[in-house]
């Protein structure tokens, strides 16, 4: 039988596109198989060390978020955890203030190579002078002592009080000669966006960040997260188990380094933006300004259960920069009284993670290997996903 050129044509098209279909459809159901066995370790994880609650977002381009509350809100008569449960983010946080940082200093409002006596003239006074900039107190690069003044954020003293004290510090090294993380220093981008735009930064990422991205459970400070009792509240471990404690509103003095509360749901949608999928609320030119490696993190390459894989590390604006196994991922960790969170981002593989939990525990950091781990092995093995 003979067929004519058009012919074999459409009916080559229709089996390629057939052939993509069928890759495309066991794509989707290798990658649910993949999420539901992490789940399921994840799971068996957390109940086996009795952790009270949590919220895990996974997010990949082209497939469903993978979103889930797990436990509860406290370890005795809690309600049940659901994506919109808030969690306080803790340094998490710090991601949020490098990517707005990153979205105002691509609208022009400000350069991240301006000194901070621009915005701060009392910096002008002091040792520092016009030496320090923007890209330095978001990049952990000022010159201070590691967790300056961090004592006194956990006192009754207020977040200017302590900015007064830190005026009169001595670096240990100029700015951008060595790596020092920051909470008060951090949190000073908040002093820069208010004197160039008027406006604070708790008003910009409620109405620039959370508002457009609908993110509507997410929100800066102590009253946005108790505003309702779907919270999740704080647990630390006493001998035996683990008790639920008192909310502490210190570590919301230092809004920018660590004063987000957000839930699974919009962990979800935050991982989606830093993957390029709201270019209208961080457009690419913000992206990749925030993870330009500025500060060069030596030690996080000798970190106890990342020693074997991470080659090299760098802190970008609020975002660390790893190389993993070769492959490139942005991470970010927190950790305040009776929470840990940890955020990872596969810039190239389009895939992104969340977990956080309401009681402070190292269990984190081995489930989260875990999950580049398996993410890695995946990718890697599965040859439709490339």
């Amino acid at each position: 039988m003979k067929y004519s050129a058009p012919i074999i044509i459409c009916l080559f098209s229709f089996l390629l596109l057939l052939s993509f279909s069928s890759q495309a459809a066991g794509s989707g159901s290798q990658w649910q198989t993949f999420l539901d066995d992490y789940n399921t370790y994840l799971s068996r994880k957390l109940r086996s060390k009795g952790i009270p609650g949590g919220a895990l977002s996974i997010v990949k381009v082209g497939e469903d978020d993978f979103v889930r509350g797990i436990g509860r809100t406290k370890i005795d008569n809690g309600r049940k955890v659901d994506q919109h449960t808030r969690f306080r983010l803790a340094s998490v946080s710090k991601t949020f203030a490098g990517s707005l940082t990153s979205k105002l200093a691509a609208q022009g409002e400000f350069n991240i190579d301006d000194p901070l006596s621009k915005f701060i003239p009392e910096f002008s006074n002091t040792v520092y002078k016009d030496d320090l900039k923007i890209y330095h107190i978001l990049s952990h690069s000022s010159g201070l002592v590691p967790n300056a003044y961090d004592n006194l954020i956990e006192s009754r003293m207020s977040y200017p009080d302590i900015v007064e004290q830190l005026l009169s510090v001595q670096p240990i090294c100029k700015p951008g000669e060595c790596y020092g993380y920051q909470n008060v220093m951090f949190s000073l981008i908040d002093s820069v966006i208010l004197k160039s735009t008027q406006m604070d930064y708790t008003h910009w990422i409620s109405e620039y960040i959370f508002a457009p991205l609908k993110m509507v459970d997410a929100s800066v400070g102590y009253d946005g997260m108790v505003r309702d009792d779907n919270f999740a509240h704080p647990h630390v471990r006493g001998r035996k188990r683990w008790y639920t404690s008192r909310l502490k509103k210190n570590y919301y003095k230092v809004a920018a380094a660590a004063g987000v509360n957000a839930s699974a749901n919009d962990m979800a949608i935050w991982l989606n933006a830093q993957l390029g999928q709201y270019p209208e609320v961080l457009p690419l030119d913000a992206l990749i300004k925030q993870t330009r490696p500025y500060t060069h993190t030596k030690k996080e390459t000798r970190r106890r259960v990342w020693r074997s894989h991470v080659k090299d590390a760098y802190y970008g604006l609020g975002w660390r920069v790893y190389n993993y196994d070769d492959e490139v991922l942005y991470y970010h960790s927190g950790w305040v009284q009776g929470y840990r969170s940890d955020l990872v981002v596969f810039p190239y593989l389009n895939i992104g993670f969340s977990l956080v939990l309401n009681a402070e525990t190292g269990l984190i950091n081995e489930l989260t290997t875990e999950f580049i781990n398996r993410t890695l092995k995946f990718v890697r093995e599965d040859k439709t996903l490339k």
